[in-house]
């Protein structure tokens, strides 16, 4: 059993969609042992509640420096014994440390088809005003392993989704989410789970 933690910053719809698909099982041989979050006041933290998921918020407000919230950060994680890290809409810079231990362990949801609009303050609806502003006709998500840059780790999974003539930011990021977001990150993990991901020379191999 894949024991899986999720790391959010928000609202976590991200986190539902992978409680859902676990509990209906799409998501096969994984299991969510922890919530971590960098804000007290996420939602996503009430959503591990109601599904009696273990969570804890570390925030870097609690921390003198920074070196030492990422120590705790990383003290956190390893409590949990997670075979994967979801990175489901986490907006904090995750330590070199981390990224060391977790390499090809450690997954990301991205709401573009990198390489298009990702990288540095590219995140949350940044990415939408800029894929409306640049006139694309097709955007998407991606779900991808992280390394040591900012959406630069090896791609897992992707998938597009049309934009309309009446769009906002808020409008795509929502059809995003449904169409594209939501479907692949499961997909990830299960696919994971099941021991049907390498990676190798920077790219990953899917098997079925």
């Amino acid at each position: 059993m894949l024991r899986v933690v999720v790391m959010v910053s928000g609202g976590g719809t991200n986190l539902q969609a992978i409680i859902d698909r676990v509990a209906d099982g799409t998501i096969t041989n994984a299991e969510i042992v922890g919530v971590i979050s960098n804000n007290a006041n996420a939602y996503a933290l009430e959503r591990a509640k109601e599904h009696g998921i273990s969570a804890c918020c570390i925030s870097p407000k609690e921390f003198e420096s920074r070196e030492i919230f990422n120590e705790k950060l990383l003290e956190a994680v390893d409590a949990y014994a997670p075979d994967l890290i979801v990175l489901a809409g986490f907006l904090v810079v995750i330590p070199p440390e981390m990224i060391a231990k977790y390499r090809n362990r450690m997954i990301n949801i991205h709401p573009s088809l990198i390489p298009s609009f990702c990288g540095k303050g590219f995140y949350g609806l940044k990415v939408h005003e800029a894929a409306l502003e640049r006139g694309v006709k097709v955007v998407g998500a991606t779900v991808h392993f992280v390394d040591e840059g900012t959406d630069t780790g090896p791609i897992l999974l992707q998938k597009a989704v049309e934009t309309q003539p009446d769009d906002t930011p808020e409008i795509l990021q929502r059809r995003v989410m449904e169409q594209a977001e939501w479907k692949i990150l499961p997909e990830a993990i299960d696919l994971i789970a099941n021991g049907k991901v390498t990676v190798k020379d920077g790219r990953t191999v899917i098997t079925q």
